[in-house]
This record gives C-alpha cells, structure tokens and sequence, in this order.
C-alpha cells in the first residue's frame, strides 16, 4: 500500500513530507523541524524538475535530503542560535549572585565553616570562617546553585 501512495504522488511525496514538517513545527515550535522541512521542500522541487533522470532514484533522493537536512540545519543554527546580546540585568535570574558585596549580620554561627545570614527576608546559608552569631560580615561569592553564600568577616 505505502509503495502505490509513493509512486501515485511520485516528486510530491516530498512536497507533502516538507508541509507535514512546517506544520509539526508550528505546531510544536523549536525552530527544528523548520530546517528539515524546507530540506525536504527543496528535495521535492529538485525532483520535479528532474523525476525522470535514471540516476534520481528513491536512494539518492532520500540520500540528498539527508544532507540538504543537515546543511539547512546548520546555516539555520548560524542565521538564528548565535545571538546572544548583552543584556541590562545580567544577575536577573541569579538571586545569589546579586547579593555579592552586601553586609549582614550572622543569624546563626558559622561552626564548621557553615552558619546562616538573614538578607532582606530571607536566610541564607552561608560558608566562611568560624565566626559567633552577631558578627558584621560581607558577602563575597555565591555558588553556582544560588543555594549558598560565601561570607568574610568585616
């Protein structure tokens, strides 16, 4: 059954496999499924210009498509996945990060290198020297969790 759907559409199987694609894609947006249907677009009109080539044969279509897939993928991931522009707020999503250079007082003590700071509303584990509940500290670093607070004393 499939081989008489393939030979009744012949170049526009595709035609047909390149809008699926685009469809899927704006269906399920990620900018992927884009390259590989404009790929098999390009495979549908190159094989309505030449389907009766003896060398054209359902190998080397799906062969072509395959790297036509991964050319446009490529030039896709150039033309759109490089732009990374500076940003305004560059600590927006990064709570530990904005808390660097800030004072506070010890909640907790430092024992074993681990204690507690009370920041705005919120307590903060943090790491540091031994140091007694009550003492001045400084904020000097945050782990790349935001989940923990490096601390100095003042």
């Amino acid at each position: 059954m499939l081989d008489r759907i393939v030979l009744e559409l012949g170049p526009w199987n595709w035609m047909v496999l390149g809008f699926v694609l685009l469809v899927m894609e704006v269906i399920a947006p990620g900018i992927f499924m884009l390259w590989i249907g404009i790929a098999a677009l390009l495979i549908g009109a190159i094989s309505l210009l030449i389907w009766d080539a003896s060398f054209w044969t359902w190998q080397v279509q799906v062969l072509a498509f395959l790297a036509l897939s991964l050319v446009s993928a490529y030039v896709g991931k150039k033309l759109v996945g490089g732009r990374h522009d500076p940003t305004d707020q560059p600590l927006l999503n990064r709570r530990g990060a904005q808390m660097v250079g800030k004072m506070a007082t010890l909640a907790e003590p430092i024992k074993d290198g681990r204690g507690r700071i009370k920041l705005g509303d919120t307590l903060w584990r943090v790491s540091g020297p031994d140091l007694p509940a009550g003492t001045q500290v400084r904020v000097t670093g945050a782990a790349d969790t935001d989940l923990e607070l490096t601390v100095e004393a003042i």
